[in-house]
């Protein structure tokens, strides 16, 4: 199973930086994977609904760490290399 598309929507908020979109094999998506700065860097959040009881529960994810990985790589280098062409542009029209 290979990602064969990452879509990112930057987001300026203090902890939640972008949303992304991830496709699989051309024919599944994973939508409103949240990448966030935490303590010790930028990390990719699940997608997940809150409970009745007010906590969090993953819709989809990864089963093995070495797909999390594999996800979280993909997903953090298509957002930087988001962020690098946002910034291209606004250096541009600034």
């Amino acid at each position: 199973m290979e990602i064969t598309d990452v879509r990112i929507i930057l987001k300026n908020e203090p902890k939640l930086k972008a949303y992304a979109s991830i496709t699989f094999d051309n024919c599944f998506v994973v939508r409103e994977l949240k990448i966030i700065s935490g303590s010790e860097g930028y990390f990719v959040s699940m997608p997940s609904r809150r409970t009745q009881k007010g906590t969090f529960h993953d819709i989809a994810h990864p089963i093995t760490n070495d797909m999390r990985k594999k996800i979280e790589d993909i997903v953090l280098d298509a957002y930087e290399r988001k962020l690098n062409i946002s910034g291209s542009e606004s250096d541009q029209t600034g």
